[in-house]
């Protein structure tokens, strides 16, 4: 934790120091998530999950400033669409314990920080960290045959915890390809919440990781294939 706090002040006082003298503009992009969770549930030692598809309602839009051809900062605001797929939850039937499907999601404000190296005119690599805020959970669930049973959607809820931390690295080619890799080092789930006398994800420990890809992220209207 102390290497990404660490981290964050050393990008702001970058920033700050080189922003007079550096260029700076406003970049957006559309993310297409594909996720999965590492899943550890107290009554469950086989838990699975599954790729997760989200092409849609994941919007991001960066401040930009590069210090020099080789060298630049980055922050901004991203909406983003981000859960996993439990493929074998548990859950108490008449008959016993049953395996059913649950799809568990919500909707993130989240602001990154972080620094790009290499060719800003063209390939280039980058890394750093991203706060978000879940402002909408939703939570499905599906019976063994496939079918789904319910569905609930509850905003700022504390099924979650209130805030999701990340680390994040990515590669952006030329023309405007962007491809990320982000793993959460919060867990997903709030384990303490209660509802009507019941804990529902007690023992269950789930953190989401996620590979996306992106179109002209950090692409502005000077990029041109390796040109700005």
């Amino acid at each position: 934790m102390k290497k990404i706090y660490s981290l964050i002040v050393f990008c702001t006082l970058l920033a700050v120091s080189g922003f007079s003298q550096s260029k700076h503009y406003v970049t957006s992009g559309c993310e297409i998530i594909f996720s999965e969770a590492t899943i550890s549930d107290a009554n469950r030692a086989d838990a699975t999950s599954t790729l997760r598809f989200a092409p849609i309602i994941s919007l991001q839009s960066m401040m930009n400033v590069d210090m020099s051809p080789k060298l630049g900062l980055f922050t901004g605001l991203a909406v983003r669409n981000v859960g996993y797929i439990y493929d074998n939850y548990s859950t108490v039937v008449p008959e016993g314990v049953s395996s059913i499907k649950k799809k568990f999601r919500t909707y993130n404000i989240g602001v990154p920080i972080g620094i790009k190296v290499g060719n800003l005119n063209g390939l280039f690599f980058y890394g750093g960290y991203e706060i978000e805020l879940p402002y909408v959970y939703k939570e499905k669930t599906f019976n063994s045959a496939g079918e789904k049973e319910n569905s609930e959607v509850y905003w700022f809820s504390n099924r979650t915890e209130n805030l999701q931390q990340s680390w994040l690295v990515g590669i952006q080619f030329p023309y405007g390809l962007n491809v990320k890799f982000k793993q959460y080092f919060t867990e997903f789930h709030n384990q303490d919440f209660e509802a009507n006398g019941v804990k529902p994800y007690a023992g269950l420990k789930s953190k989401i990781w996620y590979i996306s890809l992106t179109a002209n992220l950090f692409k502005n209207a000077d990029f041109e294939g390796g040109s700005r």
